[in-house]
């Protein structure tokens, strides 16, 4: 995910959820703030969450609530929700999340 002040790295889980994530890269996509800890955005297709995981953890957790169909980037704790799904995980830049804002571009890297 890059944006003015820097890039955020995820690795994405094996699931359906985010192998449909994947497969609507690249996108140029508007990023808002969503609560105390979250930065969310609402790709153009459902993901479909068959045998995605439930998402549990804290920052760095690349998540997806099914309800709304909306991906979460989170930088802080959360709790536990049954509609909420992972995606997968940051590797590096994690620390930038929470200034994310604006247009951002999300695109996978090799």
């Amino acid at each position: 995910v890059q944006f003015d002040v820097g890039t955020v790295v995820y690795a994405l889980n094996d699931s359906t959820a985010a192998d449909a994530l994947l497969s609507q890269l690249p996108l140029t996509i508007e990023v808002e703030d969503y609560s105390t800890n979250e930065k969310i955005f609402y790709p153009p297709q459902t993901l479909d969450t068959t045998d995605a995981p439930l998402a549990e953890g804290g920052a760095g957790v690349l998540a997806y609530y099914a309800p709304w169909g909306d991906v979460v980037m989170f930088y802080d704790s959360f709790g536990a929700n049954s509609s909420l799904y992972a995606l997968g995980q940051v590797v590096s830049g994690g620390e930038l999340i929470r200034q994310m804002s604006g247009t951002v571009l999300v695109e996978a890297a090799e």
